[in-house]
């Protein structure tokens, strides 16, 4: 058990330094490397294994909605980015531009896609002619390059993947459905396969995406208690239509403007999936997200009959994601190497265990220990793949609720983000210059205008004067 121990104390605590301990658990679960371009990471295998999880059920997700696939350059001219003037000021400090082809320098510049809403709207333009044609609900997976000055795997970095979704329609009602329908589907997909629970509701428009005139967001509450924005949904009406001249021959024989959306996920989620479940040991995985859902360890394989008896448990459970570890490392290394890169379930087999037929289940989320017949461990780990899934999306369910307050005046709204760590809900007036205030005042962001609203007050909680709305505020990565 020495190396074992050993193992995990290269982790640091997270109660000790939070940031660290992310860090350390992107490193040394083998997710990402550092490369040799600064700000641009290395996805590992187990990493890249995780988003490619993430495309697989997100992606049949977006298809049952009627979502299809394409895929559009990454390069846009500079002329074409500058048609809408929001989206150029909004993304101008991170865009990465390209000045030389070979030798020869470019007569005009191209940008690296920091996203793709003006190479859409540029396609549609030509794609769309009548009413005939729409909606069209397209997205790509990709990846997109933004400049950022500070850097985090998977939250922030200058290169990310994700997928973009843009839609175009006939009328403003149907891109509110639209906008909507995706920003529930992203709800959905982290309730229900990251177990990951979150706060739905509408960006302020000082934090809306550049371009729309309406943003609408999942809010996921991390374990240290900062709020990581998690998948967003932009309604842009018909703004980018009349910019890039997407007109189309409505039923009545009119020429008419159509209507956009755009949404999107990207690899900050796998951040996510690490700060609400790991723990000191490393990486927590959902059972539905874990690329390795069962991890069969012989002990003493030199033994007759055990690393048999392993590959043979590995066939019985054909019906999951299984894997045997037949390196000849401890017992104690493979059980700690295990639990640091978190997979949901591991099944000890050894030659007192092979005597009896039996072998001992252990949960990475609560380390139970539970013995096991041989013959019944197909059932017992049907059994217990979902029980994990849902005890983890309680617990973040319970993290969640307890760390999000309510401030009905301004004292106590203080108070809590001095003392305390999470969400906290609060009136506001509406104006930009209390949202600016907070931020400078408190370093805390508005994060959504829930759906659900509460009335916890008639006044706004910086200015005294009447409030319009409820407003989750937090601190944010």
């Amino acid at each position: 058990m020495a190396e074992q121990k050993k193992l995990v104390a290269e982790i640091t605590s997270m109660d000790e330094d939070f940031t660290q301990w992310y860090t350390d658990v992107c490193i040394k679960a083998g997710l990402i490397a550092y490369s040799n371009i600064k700000g641009f990471m290395v996805y590992k295998p187990a990493g890249y294994a995780l988003w490619e999880a993430v495309q697989k059920h997100l992606d049949a997700r977006f298809k049952a909605v009627g979502v299809e696939n394409v895929y559009l350059p990454m390069m846009i001219p500079e002329n074409l980015l500058s048609k809408e003037s929001d989206l150029v000021n909004g993304f101008a400090p991170e865009v990465a531009w390209v000045t030389h082809g070979g030798q020869e320098e470019l007569q005009e510049r191209i940008c690296v896609r920091p996203t793709s809403e003006t190479l859409f709207s540029d396609f549609y333009k030509d794609e769309v002619q009548s009413y005939r044609d729409l909606p069209k609900n397209y997205n790509q997976w990709c990846s997109v390059v933004r400049w950022e000055k500070e850097t985090r795997p998977f939250l922030r970095s200058r290169e990310f993947m994700w997928q973009e979704g843009h839609t175009v329609h006939a009328t403003m009602e149907e891109a509110i459905e639209r906008t909507e329908l995706m920003l529930n589907v992203y709800a959905d997909f982290c309730a229900e396969d990251l177990a990951i629970p979150t706060i739905k509701g509408r960006k302020t428009d000082k934090e809306k995406f550049a371009g729309a005139i309406a943003t609408y967001t999942i809010e996921a509450l991390m374990h240290d208690g900062r709020a990581l924005q998690s998948g967003t949904s932009h309604n842009f009406g018909d703004d980018f239509a009349k910019a890039y001249g997407i007109q189309f021959t409505d039923r009545d024989n009119k020429l008419k403007y159509a209507f956009q959306t755009s949404w999107g996920l990207s690899t900050r989620i796998i951040g996510a999936l690490i700060m609400v479940h790991g723990d000191n040991s490393g990486l927590v995985l959902p059972p539905k997200i874990a690329p390795t859902q069962v991890m069969v360890i012989p002990i003493q394989q030199k033994k007759a009959g055990v690393l048999d008896k392993a590959r043979e448990i590995k066939d019985m459970l054909s019906n999951f994601r299984v894997k045997v570890d037949e390196t000849d490392k401890s017992p104690g290394f493979k059980f700690a190497e295990q639990e640091m890169r978190g997979i949901p379930l591991r099944v000890e087999i050894g030659p007192r265990d092979l005597a009896e037929n039996k072998c001992v289940v252990v949960r990475r989320d609560t380390r139970e220990k539970i013995a096991c017949s041989i013959d019944e461990l197909p059932a017992k780990i049907a059994e217990l793949l979902p029980q994990i899934q849902q005890d983890m999306y309680d617990r973040a369910k319970k993290h969640l609720e307890e760390h999000t307050f309510e401030a009905p005046d301004k004292e106590t709204f203080e108070s809590l983000f001095e003392e305390t760590k999470g969400f906290v809900k609060a009136m506001w007036c509406g104006s930009r210059e209390c949202e600016e205030k907070i931020k400078e005042d408190y370093s805390v962001t508005s994060r959504c205008i829930p759906f659900k609203q509460d009335h916890l007050s008639d006044v706004c909680v910086c200015c005294g004067k009447p409030a319009t709305k409820m407003v989750y505020w937090g601190r944010a990565y």
